[in-house]
């Protein structure tokens, strides 16, 4: 028996286990893959693990629905972010948290005892195609690329790989075939989240998602960046967006190359589970 945490960030839903005082001797990828099971686990899109760090104030691992570790989640490091200090495992309102794509600074504003808002030093975006990781050997490449149907993506790394594409009309998008077929496509080797954007004007964007290992999700923080700084470079949009997804509203500021993403996190309800 051990406990848990389920939180949310914008409809991005997270099972928190706290491993500085449960010492579990699971795979966290079998963990993973049971507790996200909305059937027969909790259900959640994917799992935080809580650990200590000897480079930051806290470690955080990621990992998806299908068992896979990511490398970072904008939404899941602010739910956890919230969690540490709520559970009052810290006491600042400014700290660092170690992922797999580094040390990234979070802010609270806090009311009462309550974190009502996370900001996030995300850093800066990768668009140097062998560090996405892409392997794409066309000698036109211009930011964009092409995949078969006459699809075209722009890849970039929130810390984890993404490919962004441009839509007129996001109601009318089939995401589950196109999402899934860019996930996969032969140019990512690690695979990738893929974001699908209607620009609305310049200070505003909607977004649809398709997480790698998990499917279409409600938000996606990194993804949110993705998007934001995807549209500021070549749709000439503002460098500060209000990002509209399934779950709800992010703010992306992306000023002198550094990415910040603003928004809440919401505790679900604690619990506890026999495996």
């Amino acid at each position: 028996m051990f406990s848990f945490c389920k939180m949310q960030g914008t409809g991005n839903d997270f099972i928190i286990i706290n491993y500085i005082e449960n010492k579990l001797e699971y795979s966290y990828k079998l963990l993973a893959e049971f507790l996200c099971d909305r059937h027969f686990g909790v259900g959640a899109d994917g799992i935080l693990i809580v650990q200590k760090s000897q480079k930051a104030d806290f470690k955080m691992r990621i990992f998806n629905q299908d068992g896979s570790e990511a490398e970072m989640c904008g939404n899941g490091i602010r739910c956890f972010a919230k969690y540490v200090y709520e559970k009052n495992l810290i006491d600042k309102d400014e700290f660092e948290i170690e992922t797999l794509s580094g040390v990234k600074k979070v802010k609270l504003e806090i009311e009462g005892n309550s974190v009502t808002k996370i900001s996030v030093e995300m850093g800066k975006p990768v668009f140097e195609l062998k560090d996405i990781p892409v392997i794409y050997l066309e000698n036109n490449y211009a930011g964009m690329i092409h995949i078969d149907g006459g699809i075209i993506v722009y890849p970039i790394s929130i810390g984890n790989p993404h490919a962004v594409c441009f839509v007129d009309d996001l109601e009318k998008l089939n995401i589950e075939k196109y999402g899934k077929l860019i996930e996969d496509y032969k140019y990512f080797p690690n695979k990738t989240n893929v974001e699908f954007v209607q620009i609305v004007d310049n200070s505003n964007i909607k977004v649809r998602v398709w997480e790698r290992g998990v499917g279409e999700t409600f938000s996606c923080g990194t993804g949110a960046c993705a998007s934001a700084v995807i549209s500021n470079k070549y749709k000439s949009t503002e460098n500060e967006l209000n990002v509209e997804l399934l779950g709800g509203n992010l703010k992306v500021l992306y000023k002198n190359e550094i990415i910040k993403l603003i928004g809440s996190a919401e505790k679900v309800f604690d619990g506890e589970i026999d495996i």
